[in-house]
């Protein structure tokens, strides 16, 4: 049947094009299908790249020390090197903790709630309300973890730029219980929009009622290209440095989409200030973190150049894969009329879709029906509510080339279906 633009149709036409929908989704029900683009996971065949990392033996490090042993909490002085020249920081800026940069961030705010940073007048459970910044859609992950210690979230509409800085500047201007702003700076999770030089300025020298604002800038994806056209931000802890505000950033990065996302290394930067107390606060907690996969993985990359190339081998997978979701939704949605648009990442793990609004958590629970599981619809945005129900966040990496086609193919017969009940007054 040939598509047409759905808001030139009359409802007898809408009506049939109901119908047809319903007898190719009844299709896809039959095949009982069991697809995932739900989670950013590496698929199979990017796992591999990282097989040979395993077959090291040797873990005495440059200096002699034996990194099976216990010590040196801060990191091997190879792998805070190696962190340090990926995030453009000095080697003391940085901590090299276990596989996981969400559980330092996690632990960061623990800190600044349990005990307060350098630039803390008090800790933060002291308060009688906290506010965090949430810009939207974000990650799911982030939001969690400020709400888990009771912070008010507050939504700060994103554009290809970053979040909204006008609306930022002025509640931070004003509001002392605002202690900080979550931000994936290069290829947003899950817009994949990087932050302008403009925005990332204005964030470093905003003032701030707050004296220990915190900017968690999270590089989840600072090396993941999917194109030719290299995305880079300007440095924020120099910025920061430049305007006075040393102890606002708090900088993440992980290899956990470059190597093996459970058994990966995760690294902290900061002020060598902050450096310093976090690293004292954190010697109750742990003697070291894991060294002997500090090594490997330092050994097995070697430095950024190394990262970068390897970084092209996951790439000539998942370009692919990107650009085939982006394909089917060209040819199946456009000719529909305006009943969906997304976006274009030149890097990270997300597409964003957004649908006609209050349609995707409908799209989400037809999805689910047919055997696809997609990112709760909502999950994107602070408490998982999305106020337009518009939002769903698309993976393509997990799933092979052959699933992701079928997957594709049912995803966009539940946006167009959805939409024609929309149009229909809601009739299904």
């Amino acid at each position: 049947m040939k598509m047409s633009n759905y808001f030139s149709m009359n409802q007898a036409q809408l009506a049939q094009e109901q119908a047809q929908l319903q007898k190719d989704y009844a299709a896809f029900q039959s095949m009982k299908l069991s697809l995932n683009m739900a989670r950013g996971k590496p698929c199979t065949e990017q796992l591999d790249l990282s097989k040979p990392m395993l077959h090291m033996h040797d873990y005495t490090c440059a200096d002699g020390f034996d990194a099976r042993n216990y010590g040196r909490l801060e990191g091997l002085p190879e792998a805070r090197s190696f962190f340090a020249e990926l995030l453009g920081v000095s080697k003391d800026e940085v901590i090299v903790g276990g596989n996981s940069s969400l559980q330092l961030m996690y632990y960061l705010i623990d800190l600044g709630w349990r005990q307060g940073f350098v630039d803390s007048i008090r800790p933060w459970r002291f308060f009688n309300s906290l506010k965090f910044l949430c810009p939207v859609p974000g990650y799911d992950r982030h939001f969690r973890i400020t709400e888990y210690f009771g912070f008010q979230l507050i939504s700060i509409p994103m554009s290809p730029d970053g979040p909204d800085m006008d609306m930022v500047e002025q509640l931070v201007a004003k509001d002392d219980t605002i202690k900080g702003i979550w931000c994936v700076p290069v290829y947003s999770n899950p817009d994949g929009y990087c932050y302008s030089a403009e925005t990332v300025e204005r964030l470093a020298k905003m003032q701030t009622a707050a004296p220990d604002f915190k900017i968690i800038w999270d590089n989840a994806y600072i090396v993941h290209h999917l194109t030719d056209e290299i995305c880079e931000c300007p440095n924020i802890l120099t910025l920061c440095k430049q305007y006075d505000h040393a102890e606002r950033p708090l900088i993440f990065c992980s290899t956990s989409k470059i190597t093996y996302p459970g058994a990966g290394v995760a690294a902290l930067a900061a002020s060598e200030r902050n450096i310093q107390s976090i690293l004292k606060n954190m010697e109750p907690m742990i003697i070291s973190f894991d060294k002997m996969n500090q090594l490997r993985h330092v050994q097995f990359l070697k430095n950024k150049q190394g990262v970068l190339e390897h970084m092209k081998k996951h790439r000539a997978i998942l370009a692919p894969k990107f650009q085939l979701v982006k394909d089917a939704f060209a040819s199946q949605l456009t000719p529909c009329g305006d009943i969906a648009h997304w976006t274009d990442p030149k890097g990270g793990y997300f597409i964003s879709l957004y649908v006609q609004p209050g349609c995707a958590k409908r799209v989400a629970e037809l999805c689910k029906q047919a055997g696809l599981t997609l990112t709760g619809a909502g999950a994107s945005y602070p408490y998982g509510i999305d106020p337009a129900d518009a939002h769903l966040r698309i993976a393509p990496t997990y799933p092979t080339i052959e699933e992701l086609k079928v997957a594709s193919q049912l995803l966009t017969v539940c946006v167009r279906l959805a939409a024609v009940e929309k149009l229909l007054g809601g009739k299904k």
